[in-house]
């Protein structure tokens, strides 16, 4: 599934469809591997999650946040996570990093196919991605906690184990 979300080749798949895709991959990603490690008592780090399809889907497709909280709800038994960390920064320098970054791991990787799909949207379809991740990061300041990655990655760094460390209280 995620080959058929990323991959250039499928930007005309519909936003609908593609929301449903994202949900079919969560939901088994949930039973596959999510529920399993928490049963067993452990701490789940993912690097996407249902905040992802309502900016991305939601915002930057132009669904709205109803559609993908409502989905959410019955395919991912509203699970959520205890703490999300956003990290903000330049919408323009991401999406070229993002796009030096999918270069590099096609051409080591030895493949052909590419994972640049979101990365070829434009500014307009970003800021609403952006604008998306802000609106939820104020509707959730329990969970959400904006993190300013303009700086270094070892300034990101540390601003980031600051906040988890105030979330576990260590």
């Amino acid at each position: 599934m995620r080959k058929v979300l990323l991959d250039s080749s499928t930007a005309g798949l519909a936003p609908l469809a593609e929301m449903a895709l994202m949900f079919a991959s969560r939901a088994q990603h949930i039973a596959e591997v999510i529920e399993p490690a928490l049963a067993a008592g452990s701490i789940v780090l993912c690097d996407r999650f249902t905040d992802s399809t309502e900016a991305y889907q939601g915002g930057g497709r132009k669904l709205g946040s109803d559609a993908v909280r409502e989905l959410h709800k019955v395919l991912c038994g509203n699970l959520q996570p205890d703490l999300t960390i956003l990290l903000d920064s330049n919408p323009g320098a991401s999406v070229s990093r993002a796009r030096r970054r999918n270069k590099r791991t096609s051409k080591s990787a030895g493949h052909s196919h590419d994972e640049n799909r979101f990365e070829q949207e434009t500014r307009v379809f970003f800021a609403r991605v952006r604008e998306a991740y802000a609106a939820i990061a104020k509707r959730e300041p329990g969970r959400v906690v904006m993190v300013d990655a303009r700086g270094t990655a070892g300034q990101t760094h540390a601003r980031i184990v600051e906040v988890v460390r105030r979330k576990l209280k260590v």
